[in-house]
């Protein structure tokens, strides 16, 4: 039951997050599964059913652009932050950091009650 609870919290967690990690792994060109892959070698596993989805979402939105590009075997999608999603990573990195604060606070709040 617990166990249940807590993978379902997990994942909720995890979603809250993935813009952040997405936008922040498109500061540079790269294309989905590249993408996915870093973010798997970080520990942010992100399935391919969620990510090219929301890639085509930001993209919607202008904060992200893409272009074809041909290699070796087929050609690939490579996405990169627009000024507008620069600009929105900015301000996510600084409200991450304010949460991320407040909820250290208050862990640690959390155990200084415990002793």
């Amino acid at each position: 039951m617990v166990g249940d609870v807590h993978d379902k919290l997990e994942l909720e967690l995890r979603r809250g997050v993935v813009v952040l990690a997405v936008l922040s792994g498109l500061r540079t060109l790269r294309y989905g599964y590249e993408l996915r892959q870093s973010l798997i070698a970080v520990g942010m596993p992100i399935e391919e059913g969620t990510l090219y989805p929301l890639l085509r979402r930001l993209e919607s939105q202008g904060v992200l652009t893409s272009q074809w590009q041909a290699t070796q075997g087929p050609s690939r999608r490579y996405y990169v932050l627009s000024d507008a999603g620069a600009d929105l990573l900015d301000r996510l990195t600084g409200t991450w950091h304010g949460i991320t604060k407040a909820m250290d606070d208050i862990l640690d709040e959390g155990r200084r009650d415990d002793t």
